[in-house]
């Protein structure tokens, strides 16, 4: 790929080395490998200086078998750039959501993500992995900035992600952003989303025929999920476990009513949009909520609505038998919203041209009708073989992966912290094989962080460390979610296994998915970052990368310990065994031994590099909280 972009970000801030841009602009030390706590810098020359490194550099040499495909051995670092990226430059205390007086802003931008591209690269990562970064919505906006998932135009990029100082649009600063992660070797992958949209869609005007439309009156004023009595929730349960995707029940016929029919017309004298139903009654945007379960309780989404996926007359509402568990009904090719479809399946193909992204994850994909996402993957790999998908999706199923998927979400974070639930997966994972590779973390933006279950703990910081070790020599993608390199224990948002109360501590306006925050870079927690210790783990991996990626029967099994607390995998693929124990306890030290075969030897720790003796077929050893130790085992 040609530098031009990247190029003209530099040749623009070189341009900028003047007094105007002197100001008290402060960034963490933390980002470019410096000890200190902040710095005080001119912003043009600071990061004019890390962009004329990434474009003086040349690609490394990979570091695993040239038989892995990139996608198979990506270490992910997942980018939330609003977020990530921001830092009170003018250390006035809060993350102005207006440009300093210098034009450059506080909270993220592409331009400071280019920036963090050597710091991400020195932790270990080799994958971007960003969340939206399209236009937002206005209308019923949460928090101060929005909800990045409040789509409003899936082609263009969220202004807020450019720096006014540099007179560069933020299309522009992506593809210097992708040239730049090209340069070091990285790849780039961006979340899409498809099965949403904000409420004022720029599609709403030329297509109504893509929304669910409800009559505007006092009854929808509080429109919410439809109710469904205890027996008919215990039917819809037992048919969807078994399956049985026909005839499934539906909403009372009074939520049903709500809904008007196509056509709509749509008033473009009033704003917001609003439309009339052919009899004349006015309508509006049906808001979205949380599909399944049938009864979930998490509030509505008041900026967010659904696509209408399909045009049949007897499905004309939300709920969970028209957005996920599709009634097989909807199978007939008569009732695909074509439309629509070839809008959503020409999107990433344009990106490809646009950008020159390496991969995408479907947001919401388990709620996307199958063939529209094997079209969507088919158009993709037609202008890129190797071209990656990640699906949102807890289940690494075979049928998920004969769809072109490379890799899914899976329900790891759910499960790893607590020895008895993860002792379960991957003893039922040894007998059946992974089909489909999943993420290797403990938390996402939508989940509690690790360190939010000891919240400004070392304890927090000790979970971390046996998450990430554990899921390290696991058959996953690494996936360190930002922030977790500085046990970062505020929530992104709180999409799964919150309660109500943290959802009156943490509303919209304390929430960094919607409003104005950033990390702790500078103080880090007040605990010592684990950059190094990643680092390491990501190193000793890439030693055994064959051995670890192998999903294959047998090849994962939990050895028996003499101290419940202290947990043992051991993986074995081409002749090779890799002994993981770590310390499950997060505040005590731990000792037991694990019996061998032999008699007598030595065993190096792969993590400590200490030497640990086998005495009388045992070898004993004492962790400390969250402790982690590697073995190579001889042959």
């Amino acid at each position: 790929m040609q530098k031009t972009h990247l190029a003209l970000l530099f040749q623009v801030l070189k341009s900028l080395k003047s007094p105007e841009t002197e100001s008290s602009y402060r960034v963490p030390g933390i980002w470019t490998g410096k000890e200190i706590d902040a710095e005080q810098v001119n912003p043009a020359d600071y990061f004019g200086h890390i962009i004329e490194g990434i474009l003086g550099s040349r690609s490394a040499e990979p570091s695993s078998s040239e038989k892995i495909d990139w996608r198979t051995g990506a270490v992910v670092y997942n980018l939330f750039i609003r977020l990530t990226a921001a830092f009170d430059h003018n250390n006035d205390g809060t993350i102005s959501t207006e440009p300093l007086e210098s034009g450059f802003r506080e909270t993220g931008t592409l331009l400071k993500a280019i920036a963090l591209l050597p710091y991400i690269k020195n932790l270990g990562a080799n994958t971007i992995y960003l969340l939206p970064l399209t236009e937002i919505g206005t209308k019923s906006r949460k928090g101060t900035l929005g909800s990045p998932y409040a789509i409003k135009n899936p082609r263009k990029l969220d202004p807020l992600l450019n720096e006014p100082a540099l007179g560069l649009s933020a299309e522009t600063l992506l593809k210097a952003f992708v040239e730049a992660a090209h340069l070091l070797d990285m790849h780039v992958v961006l979340e899409f989303v498809f099965r949403t949209t904000s409420v004022d869609s720029c599609w709403i005007k030329q297509h109504p025929e893509w929304f669910y439309w409800l009559k505007e009156n006092e009854q929808t004023c509080n429109f919410g999920p439809p109710h469904f009595d205890r027996d008919t929730l215990n039917r819809i349960y037992e048919v969807v476990d078994r399956h049985e995707l026909h005839n499934l029940p539906a909403p009372p016929l009074e939520y049903r009513d709500q809904f008007v029919a196509q056509p709509v017309t749509i008033s473009e004298e009033k704003n917001p949009l609003q439309g009339t139903a052919t009899d004349g009654t006015p309508c509006r945007i049906a808001s979205a909520f949380s599909d399944w379960p049938p009864d979930d309780q998490q509030p509505a989404w008041s900026d967010v609505t659904y696509l209408k996926m399909h045009t049949h007359d007897a499905f004309n509402y939300i709920a969970y038998n028209t957005i996920r568990m599709y009634d097989r009904a909807l199978d007939d090719p008569g009732t695909f919203n074509t439309t629509l479809w070839n809008e959503i399946s020409d999107i990433i193909p344009s990106y490809q041209d646009e950008y020159q992204i390496d991969g995408a994850m479907i947001d919401m994909g388990h709620a996307l009708p199958t063939l529209l996402k094997q079209t969507i993957v088919r158009k993709a790999r037609e202008k890129r073989a190797d071209f990656a998908f990640w699906d949102e999706n807890f289940n690494p199923t075979p049928e998920i992966r004969n769809e072109g998927f490379n890799a899914v979400f899976g329900s790891l974070p759910f499960v790893i912290h607590d020895i008895v639930f993860i002792r379960g997966l991957l003893n039922h994972l040894n007998k059946t094989g992974v089909a489909l590779p999943f993420f290797g973390t403990g938390e996402n933006h939508n989940t509690p962080r690790v360190c939010f279950r000891y919240p400004r703990q070392e304890a927090g910081r000790n979970h971390s460390i046996f998450v990430f070790t554990l899921s390290a020599i696991l058959p996953t993608i690494p996936f360190l979610q930002s922030g977790m390199e500085l046990c970062e224990w505020y929530p992104v948002n709180l999409g799964l296994n919150f309660n109500d109360e943290d959802r009156t501590l943490y509303p919209p306006e304390k929430l960094p998915l919607f409003s104005a925050l950033s990390y702790d870079w500078e103080k880090c927690n007040g605990l010592q970052p684990l950059n190094t210790y990643i680092h390491k783990i990501l190193e000793i991996r890439s030693r055994y990368l064959d051995l670890i990626l192998s999903g294959e029967t047998g090849s994962m099994t939990i050895p028996y310990t003499s101290q419940q607390d202290l947990f043992a995998v051991m993986r074995t693929a081409n002749n090779q065994t890799l002994l993981f124990v770590g310390n499950s306890n997060m505040y005590e030290t731990r000792e037991g031994f694990l019996e061998f075969s032999m008699e007598s030897g030595t065993l190096n720790d792969l993590v400590s590099e200490n030497p640990w003796p086998i005495k009388g077929h045992k070898l004993e050893l004492s962790c400390r909280p969250g402790q982690c130790m590697l073995f190579e085992l001889p042959a």
